[in-house]
């Protein structure tokens, strides 16, 4: 696939559909590969030039040791757009990327039309439960987090349903550089967007799911409840809705988006 290199130095992997419909970009989850969005490609690039990467630090980017913030991790992706030549794009981010979405919409609304912000929060605690996830991925690196990940992102019956997805999500999350994750765990630990999103003015679709561990409903009605006109759906499934609720998801973003 190709790649592209940020103002600051480093080398990102990213995929894009290309030709002339309206540009779509997708934003992943901590401690995933572009690959996450599978699911959705066939759907949304039927409608839209679909652009997804990985984020610094996981799948096939480079690295860069020590903390980031959404700050230069949202510049990462307008920065692509700009190596692209799209001047505009929609915004899809689950997780981790729906945080990248509300800094855009915040800070870079003129290159962004919508926002689909997917099991997400705006705020996240505890200060001291990512320091303690961060030392223990430094130290012992991703494999003793990930039974818990699991069940946070899954639920008991989708992983007995779909043991072949789950398994694709596992080989992304043991495949990821410990100091990439580590370092965008910190910059979720020093994030909170409650306030600023006040801001956003772009039409937007919050998306939860009923059972997610890692950001509870609560955290979508949050965000929806704070941007004016938002429009908030919850979905049967946990963290990885687009995965768990795979149809659902991708009809319920379509819906908001279809041009």
């Amino acid at each position: 696939m190709p790649r592209f290199t940020t103002s600051d130095g480093l080398s990102l992997r990213y995929e894009d559909t290309g030709g002339d419909k309206p540009a779509l970009l997708l934003s992943n989850s901590l401690g995933t590969r572009l690959e996450m969005w599978q699911p959705q490609m066939a759907a949304f690039a039927e409608a839209f030039r679909v652009v997804r990467y990985d984020k610094r630090g996981h799948g096939e980017s480079e690295l860069r040791v020590g903390p980031t913030n959404f700050a230069r991790l949202t510049l990462d992706a307008v920065e692509l757009l700009d190596h692209l030549g799209i001047a505009k794009a929609d915004w899809c981010g689950l997780s981790m990327g729906g945080m990248s979405g509300m800094w855009a919409g915040t800070h870079h609304a003129s290159r962004f039309t919508r926002l689909v912000l997917c099991n997400t929060g705006a705020g996240m605690p505890t200060a001291d439960m990512w320091n303690q996830r961060i030392a223990t991925v430094k130290r012992e690196g991703l494999a003793p987090l990930i039974p818990t990940i699991v069940d946070r992102w899954f639920t008991k019956r989708f992983q007995q349903a779909d043991p072949k997805a789950v398994a694709r999500i596992v080989a992304m999350l043991e495949t990821t550089p410990p100091e990439g994750y580590a370092a965008c765990s910190a910059a979720i630990r020093d994030m909170d967007q409650r306030e600023s999103i006040r801001s956003i003015r772009l039409p937007t679709l919050v998306i939860s799911g009923t059972h997610d561990g890692s950001t509870p409903p609560e955290k979508g009605r949050e965000i929806a409840a704070a941007i004016p006109g938002a429009r908030y759906v919850e979905l049967d499934a946990a963290h990885l809705s687009n995965i768990e609720q795979e149809q659902a998801f991708t009809d319920t973003v379509m819906g908001f988006l279809r041009p």
